[in-house]
Formats: structure tokens, C-alpha cells, sequence
């Protein structure tokens, strides 16, 4: 019975620091319609070079146009939520100069709190800029124009995988703060995490213009189901039984990569030491 009480407090305290960063980041309005700014710049120039890659291309799209623009545009919407380099500076700050010791006074499971720390901080970040830059892609012409699922099924799989998605990568993120108890520094954690998950997650290429042998390590690989695997569930491009696959995969990291990390985290506070006075 006392272990269920905890366990309830545990997830009242995770609950309470969610609301608390999801509240207090939608304050930043101006740094949300600077990124809004800086994504749809970023975007449209994308999305401009993969139109003169199509149309110079001898050989068959694999994307329509609006496939390729529901892609780019959602990225961009997105990037707050699907981007491992989306960090908290103040957690990793706290590691480095020893004042993370405090967070361990606090009578709850760590990981579970900064997971949902961490995931408020997205989750608000992205709500502030998603609306704004998809109203203003959607009514661009074509083939720049962002457009709606095509059916109510894949719009629902889009939205659950989302969801996937994002605890995915804050599950990957919470690697970086373990490591950064051990390098003191993020930087190294941050070239080597980001560099590959920028580039398998289909941030940089989009991943059906991937030669095919390398498609085919993808679809395995964690990094694939951040950010790939629902934006193509959006416009229709992976359905069926490729879906149902890449649900079962998606699921499957996340339950590793989560048991994972309260585990590295656990062992990393046992060993910790902090000096100072």
C-alpha cells in the first residue's frame, strides 16, 4: 500500500512539472514567432530544392508533390518536438556545474521527472508555432501548398504516432543529459546523437530519396520513427501493413530506449559524486 501511495505522488509530481513548463513556456511568444520566421524561410527554401530535384529528375518520384510538401512543411511545424538538438539548457547547466545535486533531494523517481520536463518543453514550443506556419503553407499554390491528409484514417494514425513520436525522442534526448554526467560536457554527447538522428530521422533527406539499401537499414533503426515514420503516415504514403509494422517497431524502441535510460540514470546518481562547498 505505501509503495502505491508513492508511486501516486511520483505521478502527481511528473504531472505537476508538465503543466508548470508547458504554462510557463507559452509566455515566449516573440521567440516563437522569430522561430515561426526563421522554420518557414527554411522551409520554402527546402521545399524549393526538392521541386528542382523532381522536375530535373529522369526518373520515376518517389513522392507526389503534395506528399513532398506535407513532409517539408510538417518538419518545419514540428521541429520543436522531433529535433534532438531541442534541449534544456538549464538541466544541462545544472550537470555541469554541480547544482544537479539538488535535484536529487527531491523525494521522486528523477527520470520520470525530467522525462516530463522535458516533454512539456517540447509540447509547449510546438503548440506555439504549428498553427501559424501550417494556416500560411496551406495557402501557398502548388506545389509548395500544404495540404490535409487524405483520409480520416490516416489523419488518426498521423496524430498516434505523433504522440510516439514525441516520447520517443525525449527518450532519446534523456541519453544526452546521462552522458553529459560523464564527458561534464554535452558537446560530444550532442555531435554524436544529433548527427545521426538529423540524418536517419529524414530531417536533412527525406528518406524515400535514400538509395534503397540504405532504406532498408533505416526502417530499423530508432531514429526512422521520429520524425519519417509519421510525417509519411500524413499525407499517405505508408499505410497498411507497412504501418502496422512501423507501429510495432515505434513501440518497441521506445519501451528499450525507456527502460534503458532509468536504468543508466539510476546507476549514474548511485555513483555520482559532487564536490564543493
Amino acid at each position: 500500500m505505501s509503495a502505491l501511495r508513492e508511486a501516486r505522488g511520483d505521478w502527481r509530481a511528473y504531472f505537476g512539472m508538465f503543466r508548470m513548463r508547458l504554462i510557463g513556456n507559452m509566455q515566449y511568444r516573440a521567440a516563437a514567432w522569430a522561430g515561426i520566421a526563421t522554420q518557414f524561410f527554411w522551409g520554402f527554401i527546402r521545399l524549393s530544392v526538392l521541386v528542382a530535384f523532381f522536375e530535373g529528375s529522369p526518373g520515376e518520384a518517389t513522392m507526389t508533390y503534395p506528399q513532398m510538401a506535407s513532409y517539408i512543411w510538417l518538419q518545419q511545424g514540428l521541429l520543436a518536438l522531433i529535433a534532438l538538438w531541442m534541449v534544456d539548457g538549464e538541466l544541462l547547466t545544472a550537470i555541469q556545474d554541480g547544482t544537479v545535486a539538488y535535484e536529487f533531494c527531491r523525494p521522486v523517481e528523477l527520470y520520470g521527472f525530467w522525462f516530463f520536463r522535458m516533454l512539456g518543453t517540447r509540447l509547449s514550443r510546438t503548440a506555439l508555432r504549428i498553427v501559424p506556419l501550417a494556416l500560411v503553407a496551406m495557402l501557398l499554390p502548388s506545389p509548395f501548398k500544404l495540404v490535409l491528409p487524405p483520409t480520416w484514417s490516416a489523419a488518426g494514425l498521423f496524430a498516434l504516432s505523433l504522440s510516439l513520436s514525441a516520447l520517443l525522442v525525449v527518450a532519446f534526448s534523456m541519453f544526452i543529459y546521462i552522458l553529459t554526467f560523464v564527458t561534464i560536457s554535452s558537446r560530444g554527447a550532442m555531435v554524436f546523437f544529433v548527427g545521426f538522428a538529423d540524418f536517419f530521422s529524414g530531417l536533412l533527406i527525406p528518406i524515400p530519396l535514400m538509395p534503397a539499401a540504405m532504406q532498408r537499414v533505416v526502417q530499423w533503426l530508432p531514429f526512422r520513427y521520429i520524425a519519417d515514420f509519421p510525417l509519411r503516415l500524413y499525407s499517405g504514403h505508408v499505410a497498411g501493413i507497412e504501418a502496422a509494422q512501423g507501429f510495432a517497431v515505434q513501440i518497441a524502441w521506445l519501451v528499450v530506449l525507456v527502460a534503458l535510460g532509468a536504468w543508466a540514470l539510476g546507476r549514474m546518481q548511485r555513483r555520482l559524486v559532487v564536490q564543493g562547498g
